[in-house]
């Protein structure tokens, strides 16, 4: 189900939020588990079950390793469980027919016959929630998380719809205290409501707008050079507002049940370096990568070589996450080559005591090459694009701007000033003013009356 489909929006909001409210209280972790579980069901009502395993798995694990403890064992061997059993779900799901693809290449060059593969279907949001179970075992190893004494309560962790399919990776640590008490007001959920609005807003009038030129110049055999430059800033502002738009909804919902998710999009292209990008995009990834990955790896406790190969690992498996495709291991090699070169200028930054303007522009081009990676079909493709970026474009138009529109010009007039110049919509939403409620409100109805001229139009993360 689509947080932007008409089912969503006139009829399982409405019900759920309802039932919520009106059953009775001790009901509420089943009720938001329940209805996680026909919200992600209603494309593929068997990949519930695959999720039903995660949960059941490492609940389990956790009160194994609560077992082992107290028996004189460590508990490992339920980390060991639970690393397995996720990351296995993982790789299968989302990588095999990479390995397969990629196999099948090297064999084809070789002469050999290809394998033969039934291609595996992608269950739509697997990198998160795997990531947030296989969190709760990890910290609750380490002891920085109590185990769930609830297996409904750990249901609604897992399942909870608003941030189920595109993040954000909550830890059960920073939620726990929620699942089991918390508060519900009117203000609360009616800062839900305009958060909500703003970032459908954003979806429909910004992302989806940008997705026209975006789809068709990366569509697109041969660019010029300003050709090239619209297709990429096209991507660069969809993916923004995407996320962004997405990140609001999330957070918008989970005040209307009275829950507070951790911020995770924090104005990224306002950065100065790569490593300031990182800890403002997808903060709930990149901390999880940090935790449970480079600093078990050793961080930067063990020389300088050590820690630009922790960085190059982590981020070519960030890449990864998003992706099982080579594109996406080179935009992870790409970061990473960035970040060690910032770590090497010994700043955190290549650009010094360079005026800040200039520091933010040098970075957001480098992001916006970045994209390419990120979106092209292939490396041939992103090649092509980058080239036509940098003069060597076709020189014939392939017409990305002979059907601009009006709304397009208006878009490309308000990201920058959205990006740049305004503040957070959580930071307006938590004072709201007159003007900017009713801005809102206006931009929500608008974009319900896009809705019915369109047809069904999911987030870009929905495929992470």
């Amino acid at each position: 189900m689509l947080l932007t489909s008409y089912v969503f929006l006139y009829g399982f909001l409405p019900i759920f939020l309802g039932a919520y409210y009106l059953l009775p209280k001790a009901w509420r972790p089943w009720i938001i588990a329940i209805a996680s579980y026909i919200f992600y069901g209603w494309w593929r009502p068997d990949f519930v079950l695959l999720m039903w395993v995660s949960t059941v798995v490492d609940y389990s694990c956790g009160r194994g390793i609560v077992r082992d403890r107290g028996g004189g064992q460590s508990g490992r061997r339920f980390v060991l469980l639970s690393c397995v059993s996720n990351l296995g779900l993982l790789a299968y799901f989302k990588y095999a027919n990479f390995g397969i693809e990629s196999l099948n290449s090297i064999l084809a060059t070789m002469g050999h016959d290809s394998v033969s593969w039934t291609a595996v279907v992608l269950p739509v949001g697997i990198s998160f929630y795997t990531f947030q179970t296989l969190s709760y075992t990890i910290d609750v190893y380490r002891k920085d998380a109590q185990p769930a004494e609830n297996f409904g309560a750990f249901a609604c962790y897992v399942s909870m719809f608003p941030q189920l399919v595109a993040g954000p990776i909550v830890r059960y640590r920073s939620i726990d205290g929620q699942l089991r008490n918390r508060t519900h007001t009117f203000q609360k959920a009616a800062i839900g409501v305009l958060i909500f609005q703003a970032g459908l807003a954003k979806k429909v009038l910004l992302a989806d707008t940008f997705a026209v030129a975006a789809d068709a110049g990366f569509a697109a055999g041969s660019l010029t050079t300003l050709e090239a430059w619209v297709a990429a800033l096209s991507y660069t502002f969809q993916i923004y507002f995407d996320f962004s738009g997405y990140s609001d909804m999330a957070i918008g919902l989970g005040l209307m049940i009275g829950f507070q998710f951790p911020v995770n999009f924090d104005r990224p292209y306002i950065s100065q370096s790569i490593g300031e990008f990182w800890r403002r995009w997808h903060i709930s990834l990149s901390s999880f990568l940090r935790d449970y990955l480079y600093v078990p790896l050793g961080g930067n406790r063990k020389g300088s070589l050590r820690t630009y190969v922790n960085l190059a690992l982590t981020m070519l498996l960030g890449g990864l996450w998003h992706g099982a495709a080579w594109t996406f291991v080179a935009w992870g090699a790409y970061q990473g080559f960035w970040l060690i070169l910032e770590r090497l200028s010994g700043n955190r930054t290549l650009l010094g005591n360079l005026p800040r303007p200039i520091k933010n522009a040098v970075t957001f081009i480098l992001i916006v090459f970045g994209w390419v990676l990120f979106r092209a079909d292939s490396m041939g493709a992103a090649a092509r694009m980058m080239g036509s970026m940098i003069g060597f474009g076709g020189e014939t138009a392939a017409g990305l701007l002979l059907e601009w529109t009006l709304l397009q010009s208006i878009a490309f007039v308000a990201a920058p000033l959205i990006v740049w110049r305004f503040r957070t919509t959580q930071a307006h939403a938590a004072a709201p003013r007159p003007w900017w409620i009713i801005v809102v409100f206006g931009l929500f109805l608008v974009s319900l009356l896009h809705l019915h001229r369109a047809a069904d139009v999911p987030f870009l993360y929905f495929q992470f």
